[in-house]
């Protein structure tokens, strides 16, 4: 069971990411405030949940959830202020779209940057110890797929529905044989363009 807050007193929002590190799509973050009365086991790091289970609990997070909020930053904002930049942008992003006041934010990892100073945390692997926080993992992970699956009917080849953008064998491949996309992200698939000359 994870824990259902970090302190009980006060609002907090948990913070995930999802598509940090694939060659292709933006990256997506979410922010909930979680319930600290509603403990639910199944709720668990979205990487340890299949996806079924996933688009179940996200249904069941969006009806239950106090408030929440999806995110995404573009590969052209990745390109322009790095990964590490933009996946804390999208994190700040999903907390301006929180309607419910809230003074303090869990965020998942170890990286952060001061939000309209409020009251942080930063958790390594805290989507395996806070609610709120797995929460969040749960729903940036299922919109990021989603996406990536629109965007594997635009490219097929590459075969985004099932590797979600990731450096699978048969998508560095593709990369070789076909070349870049206009959301592959150029500064990811530099090593593996290299090879072709």
């Amino acid at each position: 069971m994870l824990l259902p807050f970090f302190n009980k007193n006060g609002i907090e929002a948990g913070c995930d990411e999802a598509g940090r590190g694939p060659l292709a799509g933006s990256v997506f973050a979410s922010s909930v405030i979680w319930p600290k009365s509603l403990l639910v086991p199944e709720i668990d790091d979205s990487k340890k949940l299949s996806e079924k289970k996933r688009l179940f609990l996200r249904d069941f997070i969006e009806r239950n959830a106090i408030d929440y909020h999806v995110a995404m930053v573009d590969i052209d904002d990745i390109a322009r202020i790095n990964i590490l930049n933009a996946t804390i942008k999208a994190m700040h992003l999903a907390l301006n779209g929180l309607t419910v006041k809230f003074n303090r934010i869990l965020v998942d990892g170890n990286r952060f940057k001061d939000y309209k100073n409020i009251e942080y945390h930063t958790i390594v692997k805290g989507d395996g110890k806070y609610l709120s926080i797995a929460a969040a993992s749960i729903l940036a992970k299922t919109y990021r797929d989603e996406y990536m699956q629109k965007l594997d009917k635009e490219y097929p080849l590459f075969q985004w529905a099932k590797n979600k953008g990731y450096g699978t064998k048969a998508h560095r491949e593709a990369i070789l044989k076909y070349g870049l996309t206009k959301y592959h992200r150029k500064e990811f698939c530099e090593k593996i363009l290299k090879k072709k000359k």
